[in-house]
């Protein structure tokens, strides 16, 4: 992870706790893609949390956020690097670096 903009905004919006959001500041994330066509495998570490995730681009599919929650959302490609995440009537941009 190299940035991130609006962190507290939008982990509210998903239901983080505020005792976790405060911690989520400090910790640096790593993120692991797979991508194998339109089918990812998607890894999420932030600090002993770890979130795996796997999905269709394009197709609705359920996600489990960092509160443990469990999302529909549509994941789709804009571009060779940057990953769109809509659900909860929220938008995630991820841009892929290396």
């Amino acid at each position: 992870l190299q940035s991130q903009e609006n962190f507290e905004p939008f982990m509210k919006a998903i239901g983080l706790p505020d005792d976790l959001i405060q911690k989520g500041r400090d910790i640096k994330g790593i993120s692991e893609i797979e991508h194998n066509g339109k089918h990812v495998k998607l890894t999420l570490t932030y600090g002993p949390k770890v979130v795996k995730n796997e999905f269709i681009l394009g197709e609705e599919c359920e996600l489990e956020t960092m509160s443990g929650e469990k999302v529909k959302a549509v994941v789709k490609m804009e571009g060779d690097n940057k990953m769109v995440t809509s659900f909860k009537g929220m938008t995630s941009v991820t841009e892929l670096n290396g």
